[in-house]
This record gives structure tokens, C-alpha cells and sequence, in this order.
């Protein structure tokens, strides 16, 4: 079962620390993600700065409705796929985060710890990113299977991020320069960004600049 965290404000605090006690973690430095290398934890705020759609320092499942939004108002996705990518992302959020309400929010704190948990649990990295594959079809204009820049550039549009960030980034991650990206391409390079700590995967460019914080 995926690890349920409440981060529900006004919770008693009696609970909150049940919550963390709970965790099979061997430490409170493990469980924070302390032992990955800062380039990762940098990665993961980066991801986690572009989830919170409304830049309040915190995701809650509005951001998540939000962003999808932006994706399916596109208008590429048909009905079916729409209504699957809708179902996607409450369940990835309920499976993540726990129940869908105002108070139940993460912080960058909580999002460190949570993807730290992710990555070590089988289970839990299989499913974490379902929701790609949707991202994907949602840019693809012309469903042509393959996504150019001037789509790419969709993508980063919906992620808040420019243009000029869109065609670097695709620059980068187009590696064999055929100027477009297969569904699974891009699949992976989402995957990827999650999962290695090494600093010379191009993978580091898919979500955008990364934070400076």
C-alpha cells in the first residue's frame, strides 16, 4: 500500500507525530531524503515548485486539478482519454497524499520525503508517474505518435515555464537529433528525472530550469 502522510493543518499535534513515528524509516535523515545528493533534492523542488500551480508553497489537490486542466483545455485528449487522465490524477493523489480536502496539502519538505519513499519501494515507483503517457497525448496535436518542439513547447507552456525554456530543454533531450520525441522517449526522460542522481543525464532538463533554492 502506498505510505499515507497527513499534512492536514490544525491536525493535533499528538497524531502528526504518530504519523512520522510510523514510518519504517531508519532515520529522520533517510526519511527526509537527506543521504541523495543535493542535485537530486534540487530536482525534486524543482518538480515540486511546478505543482503548486498557484505558488503558495504548497501542493494541494486543486494544483493538481489545475494542471491537469491546463493539459486536457488543449483540447487533444478525446473524451476517453480526458475522463482516464482525470482518474489518473486523483488516484496518483490519493495514493500519495491521502484524502482529497482544502487541508491536506505538501510542502517541499513532505515532497522530499515522499519521493525519497517512492524510489525505494517497487511498487510505489511503477505507478508514481502513470500520468505521463497523458502529458504526452495531451501535446501531441497532431497524433502523429511524435512530439516536435513547437509541441514540447506545449508542455512547457502548461507547466508554466517559456518558450525559450522549451526549445533549450528539447535541444538537450532530443539526443539523436531527429528533432522529435516518441512517446516513449519521452516516458522515460519523465521517469528518469525522478530517478538518477547522475548530473550528466539529459533527463535533467525535462521539467524545466532547475531551482535555485
Amino acid at each position: 500500500m502506498m505510505r499515507r502522510y497527513s499534512k492536514q493543518h490544525g491536525r493535533p499535534e499528538r497524531d502528526r507525530r504518530k504519523n512520522y513515528s510510523d514510518s519504517d524509516s531508519d532515520s529522520d535523515t533517510e526519511c527526509k531524503g537527506y543521504d541523495r545528493s543535493e542535485f537530486w533534492r534540487r530536482k525534486m523542488r524543482t518538480v515540486h515548485n511546478i505543482l503548486d500551480v498557484n505558488k503558495d508553497g504548497l501542493i494541494s489537490f486543486s494544483d493538481f486539478q489545475l494542471l491537469s486542466e491546463r493539459f486536457k483545455s488543449l483540447g487533444h485528449l478525446d473524451d476517453k482519454q480526458a475522463k482516464e487522465f482525470t482518474d489518473i490524477i486523483k488516484l496518483t493523489w490519493e495514493e500519495q497524499w491521502g484524502p482529497i480536502d482544502p487541508y491536506n496539502f505538501v510542502t517541499v519538505e513532505q515532497y522530499l520525503e515522499d519521493m525519497h519513499h517512492v524510489l525505494n519501494d517497487k511498487t510505489q515507483k511503477k505507478r508514481a508517474h502513470r500520468w505521463l503517457p497523458y502529458l504526452f497525448k495531451a501535446v501531441d496535436k497532431d497524433k502523429s505518435g511524435f512530439i516536435s518542439v513547437n509541441e514540447f513547447k506545449l508542455f512547457f507552456k502548461c507547466l508554466g515555464l517559456t518558450n525559450e525554456h522549451a526549445a533549450v530543454a528539447f535541444a538537450v533531450i532530443d539526443i539523436n537529433g531527429d528533432g522529435k520525441l516518441s512517446m516513449k522517449e519521452f516516458v522515460n526522460l519523465g521517469k528518469d528525472f525522478f530517478y538518477t542522481e547522475d548530473e550528466s543525464r539529459v533527463s535533467k532538463m525535462f521539467w524545466g530550469p532547475l531551482s535555485e533554492i
